[in-house]
């Protein structure tokens, strides 16, 4: 509805109050409840990797994601391992992650991929104890 005189122009505008924004915004709300509980989740996640030289069985658990399948639980002997891999990658986004070859089923991660907080240094060492513990070789790749 306009409204005009001499002096005056008054012009009503339908503003952003539109079913279909108040639909969106209660969609990016919930999304955003999404994203807040996976990152808190993933924060309190944990785990613990297992070696026991007396039974020769190594054990992995991790936290996963809130759901159905969310403990992930993984065992296998110790002879089956067959090597302690680093990979470390510098540059703009640096990786320096440990991993587990396991014969028959490929390398299993035991850093957190995006884990940012070792240096060289720290990483070989622990992959230096974990290969003599375990009577592993390293490789680096």
């Amino acid at each position: 509805m306009n409204w005009r005189s001499e002096h005056v122009w008054v012009e009503l505008l339908k503003g952003s109050r539109k079913r279909g924004n108040f639909f969106w915004a209660c969609i990016l709300f919930l999304g955003s409840l999404g994203f807040l509980s996976v990152g808190a989740s993933s924060y309190l996640g944990s785990g613990y990797d297992r070696c026991d030289r007396k039974e020769g069985i190594v054990r992995i658990f991790r936290w996963g994601f809130p759901g159905i399948k969310r403990r992930v639980f993984l065992q296998f002997l110790m002879r089956d391992i067959q090597s302690i891999r680093i990979q470390v990658k510098e540059g703009l986004y640096p990786r320096r992650i440990l991993y587990m070859e396991i014969r028959g089923q490929g390398v299993i991660p035991l850093t957190r991929t995006d884990e940012k907080f070792f240096t060289p240094r720290e990483i070989e060492q622990k992959a230096a104890e974990l290969a003599y513990f375990l009577r592993v070789p390293i490789e680096v790749f």
